[in-house]
Parts: C-alpha cells; structure tokens; sequence
C-alpha cells in the first residue's frame, strides 16, 4: 500500500499564497503521476494539476497561470504552489499517486491523501 500525507492548507486572504505539499510512503515499486484535486463544498471532485515522473504537466483552466505542480522523484513527494488565490478556489485538496506497489504486480493504482482544506476568504 502506499501513504499519502498532505501539509500545508489554511485560511488565505484573497490575493495570497499557499504551498500544498504531499509525501507518498509504504509499498512503492514505481509511481507514474502524482496531482491535486479538490472537492468544494456540493461539487465534484476535480483534478486541479498532475505531473508525470517525466515532468510533463496538466492544469486545470481555472488555475493555469496561478498555480505551479513540482515533484521531487527521489523523494515521493509532489508540491502545489498557488498564487493570487480566489474564493473559488476554496476547497478540501487531496494529494493523489498513481503507483505501482508490489513487484510482482505491474498493475497500477490510485491512492489518495486524506485531504486538506484551504479556505480563501477575507
């Protein structure tokens, strides 16, 4: 199995920054993409950005510009900076790892944090 472990939410006033930042432990053979996603209040669960092991990155629309994803390989970790935060942007965030954990299984998983909140209000 693997553990996810996210830090870094809060309240944040309208214009500010946050830095979001997740480990992965436990059984990791390989983790392919690792992401954000949250899930506001009587909404969807949505992907917020993602990165490959390679770098490559997706952003939601609503974020590009404000937001950068980082990822450290070595470490298992995945970092989200957000910038010029908006109200709309509050919401519970959920580190997620798309991983491999056994070696004798090549079949990947999604694994999931337990989530953070970051509020955006004045």
């Amino acid at each position: 199995q693997v553990q996810l472990v996210e830090s870094g939410g809060g309240l944040v006033q309208p214009g500010g920054s946050l830095r979001l930042s997740c480990a992965a432990s436990g059984s990791i053979v390989n983790i392919n993409a690792m992401g954000w996603y949250r899930q506001a209040t009587g909404k969807e669960r949505e992907l917020v950005a993602a990165i490959t092991s390679g770098g490559s990155t997706n952003y939601a629309d609503s974020v590009k510009g404000r937001c950068t994803i980082s990822r450290d390989n070595a470490k298992n970790t995945v970092d989200l900076q957000m910038n010029s935060l908006k109200p709309e942007d509050t919401a519970v965030y959920y580190c997620n790892a798309y991983a491999r954990s056994r070696w004798y299984d090549y079949n990947y998983n999604d694994y999931w944090g337990q989530g953070t909140q970051v509020t955006v209000s004045s």
